[in-house]
């Protein structure tokens, strides 16, 4: 992102009770890449997806007696925007070169280390390692130094770690992948409604999708995608789709694998595979997400595109829509 997008602020007042509410709030402010200005005011850059962390962020707020408020705000004093860039970026710059030090020495161990009760601990490192690096390339704004370096180590490491790689022990046999309950968080975009509408077609037509914000109690017996730790979720430099795309045993289907490329330069803002459909699937995406806020009808109003996208890409028909398939 270059040039000048604007700023959103966020400013809020806590309540002093509850005591958790403080850091629940720092912690939610930093995961979504808050650049603090005072003690209670924290900036994003102007985008659509800055005012829906913000509102969320507002929310929960609110639901605990606090007050915020969400601003459009232009500098015209004190700073400028080129300096709050630069800090923006030196904060990414000191995140990146804290994972690429953990990456340099999770390769050392992955190099030195053979068959043994150690594996299990480096799988779940580097994946660990991989949902950090896709968290802070999220909220990389204005392209910070660093990300170059640690992007070839996750790569060096993923290759590293292939041979010897086993399937997560958390995911369930395909069989057991019917009439299930899918759950993801709330507020899909393109990699959630790819995934919803992939598992709907090719893996659990008779499925449950539930939606849960970021602190609800796990759902029973529910199957999580595109989620922190859940059982199909992004795997180093691959998005959820992709992963899901395996379950599905149909990752060299054309249409799907092509489908798979596309979701993967939207979701991860790179341009890794330049396929010509991606802007056009990208932009109709952004208008479902500016047209509804709740996500049935987001999966819904994606679903269609997604069908005819497989179609024209040269995927096999899949069929209608099954009419056990359920949304909650």
């Amino acid at each position: 992102m270059t040039g000048n997008p604007g700023w959103l602020l966020l400013i809020h007042s806590l309540p002093p009770k509850p005591p958790y509410l403080r850091a629940k709030v720092m912690r939610r402010l930093t995961q979504i890449g808050a650049l603090p200005l005072k003690r209670s005011a924290y900036l994003l850059p102007m985008n659509e997806a800055a005012l829906e962390d913000f509102q969320w962020l507002r929310q929960e707020i609110r639901a605990e007696s606090g007050e915020a408020w969400i601003v459009e705000a232009r500098f015209l004093g004190g700073l400028r925007d080129d300096e709050i860039r630069e800090r923006f970026r030196a904060t990414r710059t000191t995140e990146y070169g804290a994972l690429a030090a953990e990456a340099r020495t999770l390769l050392d161990r992955l190099r030195g280390a053979g068959a043994g009760p150690d594996d299990r601990s480096l799988e779940a490192d580097r994946r660990r390692l991989g949902q950090r690096l896709e968290a802070a390339r999220r909220i990389d704004f204005f392209q910070a130094e660093g990300h170059e370096e640690l992007e070839a180590l996750m790569t060096t490491i993923n290759r590293t770690a292939e041979p010897t790689n086993k399937a997560p022990t958390s995911i369930p046999e395909r069989e057991a992948l019917r009439a299930r309950t899918w759950v993801t968080r709330r507020g899909v975009k393109v990699d959630r409604m790819a995934s919803a509408w992939l598992i709907r077609r090719f893996i659990d037509p008779a499925g449950t999708f539930v939606f849960v914000g970021p602190d609800e109690k796990p759902v029973a017996g529910g199957l999580r995608f595109d989620m922190f730790e859940g059982e199909f979720t992004h795997d180093g430099n691959r998005c959820t789709f992709e992963v899901l795309l395996g379950v599905a045993e149909r990752a060299s289907e054309p249409g799907l694998a092509a489908i798979a490329q596309i979701v993967h330069d939207i979701d991860l803002r790179e341009d890794l595979y330049h396929r010509a459909e991606t802007a056009g699937v990208a932009a109709l995406i952004d208008g479902i997400v500016a047209r509804f806020t709740d996500d049935h009808r987001r999966i819904a109003e994606s679903t269609p595109i997604f069908d005819a996208l497989h179609a024209s890409l040269g995927g096999q028909p899949a069929g209608p829509p099954t009419g056990a398939a359920e949304m909650k």
